[in-house]
């Protein structure tokens, strides 16, 4: 059998996507852990010298980036537990949601740098995105997750709320992900959590919280 390898970082929410899919399938991989952002190993710059970033998936030797890609890769070669609906319509809803959710949600982590004003414009961008998965993505009383009742591609990209987004708030000090004002996405939350694959998959939230102190110190990145 081919050899699996994944280059990650322990808090990332991009890692943790791909940690969660292997696991799910009961793919048998190597996990080589990053030591982000100064110290990037030469491997890693080999595989990925685009974006120079983790996760890195090497199957058989060749390298895949960008985690989204890497989801659909993994759900081909192993079809097992399929993170995509059969039907091509349904499969088609849920790649536009988990596309819209890579790119819309990840600004929404803007909030966690500023203050005042900026703070409340940044908190008021996220309920809007938030509101529209809340409202349009299908989530409901007889629908635990985006694809249905079992786990899915989109479910994986979103799941950084579960671990990352919370700790954030806290470090923050204030509440953005409210419940009554996103009902449908809480309970969608709490079953996703409750998935032993994933809840024994996480970093530990205090873990999370002290990474997130001391990045909130640092100067914001270069655009």
């Amino acid at each position: 059998m081919d050899e699996v390898k994944l280059f990650g970082y322990w808090p990332s929410p991009f890692t943790q996507r791909i940690t969660w899919a292997l696991k799910l399938k009961g793919v048998n991989y190597e996990y080589i852990e990053e030591d982000l952002p100064f110290n990037k190993s030469k491997l890693l710059l080999q595989y990925n010298p685009i974006h120079k970033k983790t996760p890195v998936f090497v199957h058989g030797g060749k390298p895949i980036a960008e985690s989204v890609v890497i989801l659909e890769y993994i759900d081909e070669v192993w079809p097992e537990n399929p993170l995509l609906p059969e039907d091509p319509y349904e499969k088609s809803v849920v790649r536009f949601w988990a596309k819209f959710i890579d790119e819309k949600t990840w600004p929404m982590f803007s909030f966690f740098r500023k203050e005042g004003e900026e703070q409340e414009k940044a908190i008021h961008d996220c309920h809007e995105i938030l509101r529209t998965i809340e409202e349009n993505a299908g989530l409901g009383e007889n629908k635990k997750f985006f694809g249905g009742d079992k786990i899915g591609l989109a479910d994986l990209v979103l799941g950084y709320l579960f671990h990352f987004y919370l700790p954030m708030e806290d470090v923050a000090g204030v509440k953005v992900f409210k419940s009554d004002m996103f009902p449908r996405l809480h309970a969608w939350m709490k079953n996703f959590g409750e998935v032993p694959v994933i809840k024994d998959n996480v970093p530990h939230h205090d873990r999370v919280v002290e990474l997130l102190k001391m990045r909130r110190q640092m100067p914001p990145p270069n655009p």
